[in-house]
């Protein structure tokens, strides 16, 4: 950590600027401006501006307008916000937020949110409820490209265009971080997303977002210079340099597009399709719309490669429009999504195939005969060289770590690197970039790089919980509470079940070496990777219990007693088990698209828990071999229905099926009661160290997450 006048050097050439202006509410940070070596003998540049970096000032300072609208009023406001967006981002000093931009945002992005809720055709998946027109998805998707004017131009994208069961995310993440650090401007599109819409489209990957800059630019806006400057202060001071890189890696978050940009080109898509629908040619679902949206914003931004990950299947999806991608790849398959593709797994192979276009390459990694079979017969019709990959050798990544948790990560990480290089090759650049290939067993830095950095919330990922650090912290006493730790991981599937198994007994058993949380100083969230972290020198910490718990819910269409098994005997092979299991509903409605900062209700109303209660008879039929004696009613609520504390000491060895209070489950009506009784049961017992297996539904960790960024 270096200061240089006006800038602190933080990262690898990234810095930090303060300016002071005469302008009332100008004064504070200006942005944040990252210089990196690309390969060879050119350098790159990345600016950005304070003005993009929205999700922290929501949380901060954006009061959402919940009320409903009519179409009538979503029309209105969508054209008269795409000229204040275009207006605010063409105005001189736009660089700057003001409360005034911030409010006109803020109520923007919610008339957007309610116009995307406005696309959603059922409530629940699996329902067949058509969209309604007389052209087939396929058929529509064009149309609406043709309105957009976008024909031509997805034409000139350069792309990526991958497929598969498990692991697109991952690989398409590996992919666009790679192409990111060997310096091309990338464009990623992926699904579902967790906590804000946004979160599928990324531009030119990362946007610095520190807590503490956070709380400065909170200081800077309520015109407190004072506050925001000792805040940087007191960060860099009272840290040394390692703890204070390790303390801000975890807020690099590879953000998404900027508000302000995303309603420039929604409502410009919006408003389009709104002028020339018909009763033949409604307006789109709400994933054609996103996958449109996502080509508009690319072309508009001249990305250098667009990573696209197919939503659904492969042949029938909306991403399927595109007729020459660069390079196809397709990840490892499963049974998934069965009722629409099918009941085997060479019917489900056969969708995912159907995105391989005539002689374009295509990658794949090891799959089971009936899939592998499929996928080379489709290949071998259309002629297309498709080539399967093995995983990633960690000898090659050079003593780096992929920044994707868990072994299964090398597969992804292996079909990544060639979809890369094939792209590299198929463009022209991989000999201006590489000219060398003589050692073909080494992987470039860029490479290199993109591995050991690419980011994706919600898969493997561990928190730890901010309330109570905070809590910790600001006591400045290791003993004050206990540890409540969040492993978060959106598995719903027989396979990836297996995996977040194999995942989680790892993380837990490495987990007993973190630094205690009364060491961190936070803000709304601390995401702790495993690298870089020291053995505790306190000898309470090492003494902690360590009780696990599964937080679990899954869909209906889902079947739990297929899930559940998978994930415990996964876990006991390794040696690792659950002290007990809770049930809880999620907050996501499948009717409504909500924004990062959506106001979370204080109050718990009272909810058919009939699934939850299903649930948790097929856990403990698990865990006792028969039916368990549960007295509960389907529904509940209120604090009052909650467990009390020592249900969480016992483990499922000691439990009695017979007694509700000692079960080895339970099921609790809302998800902001389970945590907050985590919580209480972490704050009341400094001895324990929870932690919480948080599986069964990405909706559930992207809720999850939501609650604890607040």
């Amino acid at each position: 950590m270096t200061l240089l006048g006006n800038f602190y050097a933080i990262q690898d050439g990234c810095y930090l600027m303060i300016v002071q202006t005469n302008t009332h509410l100008r004064q504070g940070i200006v942005g944040v401006t990252c210089f990196r070596q690309r390969e060879r003998h050119y350098s790159y540049r990345l600016t950005w501006k304070v003005s993009h970096l929205p999700a922290c000032l929501d949380a901060l300072y954006l009061t959402r307008n919940n009320k409903h609208h009519s179409q009538e009023n979503i029309i209105h406001k969508g054209f008269k916000y795409t000229r204040m967006s275009s207006e605010i981002m063409d105005r001189p000093g736009s660089n700057v937020v003001t409360k005034e931009n911030l409010s006109d945002l803020s109520s923007a992005y919610e008339t957007a949110m309610e116009a995307l809720s406005s696309l959603i055709t059922r409530q629940k998946r699996g329902d067949k409820t058509p969209v309604g027109g007389t052209y087939g998805k396929l058929e529509r998707m064009l149309m609406y490209i043709k309105i957009l004017g976008l024909e031509e131009h997805i034409a000139d994208l350069k792309i990526i265009h991958v497929a598969g069961t498990k692991g697109k995310g991952s690989t398409c993440t590996f992919c666009e971080a790679i192409l990111r650090e060997c310096g091309f401007r990338t464009g990623l599109f992926t699904s579902p997303h967790l906590i804000d819409v946004r979160e599928r489209f990324r531009l030119d990957g990362s946007v610095f977002k520190c807590i503490t800059f956070y709380n400065c630019v909170a200081h800077v806006l309520n015109n407190n210079q004072t506050d925001a400057i000792k805040e940087l202060c007191s960060l860099i001071n009272n840290q040394s340099t390692g703890q204070f890189l390790c303390s801000i890696s975890k807020d690099i978050n590879w953000l998404n597009i900027s508000e302000d940009k995303f309603l420039l080109y929604f409502w410009d898509c919006w408003n389009q399709l709104k002028e020339n629908i018909s009763e033949d040619l409604p307006m789109p679902p709400l994933f054609q719309f996103l996958t449109v949206l996502a080509f508009k914003i690319f072309v508009a931004e001249k990305v250098d490669v667009a990573i696209i990950e197919v939503g659904l299947g492969g042949k029938k999806d909306s991403t399927n429009v595109i007729k020459k991608p660069v390079v196809c790849g397709i990840t490892p398959l499963g049974m998934d999504h069965i009722e629409a593709l099918g009941d085997t797994l060479g019917k489900i192979a056969s969708h995912k195939a159907g995105i391989f276009k005539p002689q374009i390459p295509a990658f794949t990694v090891p799959q089971l005969s009936e899939a592998m079979d499929v996928l080379q017969e489709t290949a071998r019709e259309q002629m297309v060289p498709l080539e399967v990959v093995a995983p990633l050798d960690p000898k090659t990544l050079g003593g780096l770590e992929l920044s994707l948790s868990g072994d299964h990560q090398f597969v992804n990480a292996g079909l990544a690197v060639s979809l890369c290089k094939s792209w590299l090759r198929n463009t022209g650049n991989w000999e201006k970039l590489f000219q060398d290939e003589s050692q073909k067993n080494n992987l470039p830095g860029a490479f290199l790089r993109g591995l050991s950095t690419a980011h994706l919330s919600g898969r493997a990922q561990t928190v730890y919980d901010p309330v109570l650090m905070s809590h910790s912290s600001s006591e400045g006493m290791a003993s004050s509470s206990g540890d409540l730790i969040f492993f978060l991981d959106g598995a719903h599937s027989p396979e990836s079940m297996d995996v977040c198994a194999r995942w989680f007994s790892n993380a837990v058993k490495v987990n007993k070496n973190l630094p205690p949380s009364s060491s961190f100083k936070v803000g709304k969230v601390e995401e702790l990777h495993r690298n870089g972290f020291c053995h505790p020198d306190n000898e309470e910490e090492l003494a902690k219990i360590s009780k696990r718990i599964l937080l679990f819910n899954c869909m209906e269409v889902r079947d739990p007693q297929i899930l559940l098994p998978q994930l415990v005997h996964t876990c006991a092979s390794s040696g690792t088990h659950f002290s007990k299991a809770i049930f809880v509903p999620s907050m996501s409605t499948y009717s409504k698209v909500t924004s990062g900062a959506s106001v979370i209700p204080p109050d718990i109303h009272v909810r058919d828990l009939s699934w939850q209660l299903n649930l948790q008879r097929t856990w403990e039929k698990l865990i006792h071999g028969k039916d368990a004696v549960l007295d509960m009613s389907p529904k509940m609520d209120g604090p009052e229905n909650l467990p009390p504390h020592e249900f969480l000491y016992d483990d499922f060895s000691h439990c009695n099926s017979a007694a509700r209070n000692i079960a080895c489950s339970a099921v609790i009506p809302s998800l902001p009661l389970a945590i907050n009784w985590l919580r209480d049961c972490a704050r009341k017992n400094p001895s324990l160290r929870i932690q919480v297996l948080v599986t069964g539904s990405i909706h559930l960790v992207g809720d999850v997450l939501k609650l604890l960024r607040r």
